[in-house]
This record gives structure tokens, C-alpha cells and sequence, in this order.
């Protein structure tokens, strides 16, 4: 399931305004988040997203470090298209993360044990990290502080 090609812009400061009958599709299939290509002046960006409903007007959200990324400025108008979530987390999952979870039975069954949104949580805090060795540690390290019973999130990744 994809999308024709669309025309957005910004609206406030991490926001867009998506037209009915885009969003509709993907509702009635029950996907309430939709992997998204956005393209501007040549560079494009693939990204996962959640359809959310704001004052009767479906949204989704647009990041800064989005909009840095695809060079976008206020009142610029640039190109989106949906497709079918088809992720088991409804996004994107480091390697490293998952290679450390699938060696690791018991943290991987209270990683699955979580809600979507924890796990995609997490699965953003692992990926936020540029270098490969860090994503391990920090892996390893989310990991053993599951075991120990750690559920906050900001302490998922701190030493004890």
C-alpha cells in the first residue's frame, strides 16, 4: 500500500497537515503509522511516522533535525509519500541492537514483554549513537539493566 506523491509544508514548528484522503487509506487498513519518503530540491529522507489527529485535521510530526537534513525552510513547500508500515516496530532497528537482543534471550523477552512505543523508545535511544562500538555497548548495557529490573527509561543506559 503506497501513497501518490503529495505537497505539504510546515505548519508551526514540527507539524504538517495531511489531506483526508491520504490519510484515510492507511486508517481504514489499520495503520495508524506509515513509513515515509520526503523528498526537497533533489535530497530525500526516509523516516517512519504516526498519523495523529489535532483539532479534527490529521498531523504528523517533523522534526528540526528532519527539516536541517532535507534543507528545508519556513513556507517551503516539498514532496511526502506514504507507504505501509510493514516494521515489527514501526521503525528502523540498529544491527547492533538487534544482534545483542538475539543473544540475549531473557532481555529480549522483557524488551518484547514492553509496549510498541517503549520498544521504539529504546530502539531511538540505541540509534541516536553514530559509531557502531557505541551502539554494542550501550546495547550490552540496556541489556544487563533490564535483567536487573531497570524499567525508566533515563536509566536504562547508565552504569550502576
Amino acid at each position: 500500500m503506497k501513497s501518490p506523491v503529495f505537497e505539504v509544508a510546515v505548519q508551526g514548528t514540527h507539524s504538517i497537515a495531511l489531506p483526508n484522503e491520504i490519510v484515510s487509506p492507511f486508517l481504514e487498513n489499520g495503520q495508524k503509522r506509515v513509513k515515509v519518503i520526503a523528498s526537497f530540491e533533489g535530497k530525500s529522507l526516509e523516516f517512519y511516522a504516526a498519523l495523529t489527529k489535532y483539532h479534527g485535521q490529521y498531523t504528523m510530526m517533523f522534526s528540526k533535525n528532519k527539516q536541517k537534513e532535507l534543507g528545508i525552510f519556513p513556507n517551503d513547500y516539498f514532496q511526502l509519500q506514504f507507504f505501509e508500515d510493514t516494521s515489527k516496530y514501526g521503525v528502523d532497528v540498529p544491527e547492533e541492537l538487534e544482534a545483542v537482543l538475539m543473544g540475549d534471550y531473557e532481555a529480549f523477552t522483557i524488551f518484547e514483554s514492553f509496549t510498541k512505543g517503549k520498544q521504539r523508545g529504546i530502539i531511538y535511544m540505541i540509534s541516536r549513537f553514530k559509531d557502531s562500538q557505541k551502539r554494542i555497548d550501550k546495547s550490552i548495557l540496556l541489556c544487563e539493566n533490564l535483567k536487573r529490573g531497570v524499567r525508566d527509561n533515563k536509566q536504562l543506559l547508565q552504569s550502576f
